[in-house]
C-alpha cells in the first residue's frame, strides 16, 4: 500500500527496529498522542508507520536518553525549532539542580566515610523564652529546605526594623520532613529590634534543650540532628516541636566549611 508520495506502511515491529524503540514503546507513545500511527487497521488494529516518521521516533529516544520528560517532549517535537531551546530550558535547570543535590549528599557521605556516623557531642541546655518576629516558607521535598530558608531570611531581615543588637536567628524545622515542609525563621528582638510590615511578632518557647555544634555546611546539618536525635533515643528523651539551628557564623563573610551553627531539640517544654 502507498502512502503520500509512493512511501510504503511499515508494520509496528519494522518501524521500532527502523526508529530504535520498543513495540511497548510505541504503543504508549501513541496513546499519549506523542507519535501517531500513519495508519490503523480498523479489523486488526495492527499500527503502520511511515519510514519519514523515524526522525520523530529517534528524536524521541534521543531526548528520552537526555532524561527530557514525556510531556517536554511533546512540545519540542510540536513547536517550532526555534523554541526548543527555550522550552527545555527548565529541563536543564531541574537537572543541575539535581545535579547540585547529588553533590551535597556526595560531600555528606564522604564526611562520614572519613569520620564515621556521626556523633557530635551533645549537652542538655536552658533556653528562656525569646521575643521574636517570624517569617514563613513552603518547601517543595527536602530538597528545596535550602532555598524555602533563604528566601525566609531574606524577608525577615527585610520586614523587622532594625535595632542596636546584634542580628540573631534561629532556623525552625520539622522533626519529620514530608513531600511539602513549612521552615520558619525567627528573628529575636533584643536592643532596639522589632517586628515591622511583613512579619508576625510571636514568643519562642524556652525549655531543656538537647545541644550540639555543627560545624561546616548548612547542607550537612542533617548529619548533626541525626546525632542529636540519635542520643535523645538512647536517653528516652522524647523531643517537642521543631528543631531548632541558631546561626551563630554569618554566611556572608565565614567559608561554608567554617560555618557554626548550634542545633537544637527541646526535650522538656518551660512550665509557666
Amino acid at each position: 500500500m502507498l502512502v503520500g508520495v509512493d512511501e510504503e506502511l511499515l508494520p509496528i515491529g519494522q518501524f521500532a527496529r527502523l526508529g530504535r524503540l520498543s513495540v511497548k514503546q510505541l504503543r504508549h507513545y501513541d496513546e499519549l498522542g506523542l507519535l501517531r500511527p500513519a495508519y490503523v487497521d480498523e479489523g486488526t488494529g495492527y499500527r503502520y508507520y511511515r519510514a519519514s516518521q523515524a526522525r520523530a521516533a529517534l528524536s524521541i529516544a534521543l531526548l528520552r536518553s537526555l532524561d527530557v520528560p514525556l510531556p517536554v517532549v511533546g512540545e519540542v517535537l510540536s513547536g517550532p525549532p526555534e523554541e526548543a531551546a527555550g522550552v527545555l530550558a527548565g529541563v536543564r535547570d531541574a537537572l543541575e539542580a539535581e545535579l547540585a543535590r547529588r553533590r551535597r549528599t556526595l560531600a555528606a557521605l564522604e564526611r562520614v566515610m572519613a569520620g564515621g556516623l556521626p556523633a557530635a557531642p551533645v549537652r542538655l541546655v536552658r533556653e528562656p523564652s525569646r521575643r521574636v518576629a517570624v517569617v514563613r516558607e513552603r518547601a517543595a521535598g527536602p530538597e528545596d529546605i535550602g532555598r524555602a530558608t533563604s528566601a525566609a531570611v531574606a524577608r525577615v531581615l527585610a520586614g523587622a526594623v532594625a535595632g542596636e543588637g546584634p542580628v540573631r536567628l534561629v532556623g525552625l524545622f520539622p522533626v519529620d520532613l514530608g513531600e511539602v515542609v513549612e521552615v520558619s525563621v525567627a528573628l529575636v528582638l533584643e536592643e532596639g529590634w522589632r517586628a515591622g510590615a511583613g512579619v508576625e511578632a510571636g514568643v519562642l518557647p524556652g525549655g531543656v534543650f538537647a545541644c550540639a555544634t555543627h560545624v561546616g555546611p548548612y547542607d550537612q546539618m542533617s548529619l548533626t540532628a541525626h546525632a542529636v536525635l540519635a542520643w535523645c533515643a538512647e536517653r528516652r528523651h522524647v523531643v517537642r516541636g521543631a528543631v531548632r539551628e541558631v546561626y551563630v557564623s554569618d554566611p556572608a563573610v565565614t567559608a561554608p566549611e567554617e560555618l557554626v551553627t548550634q542545633l537544637m531539640v527541646c526535650v522538656e517544654e518551660e512550665s509557666w
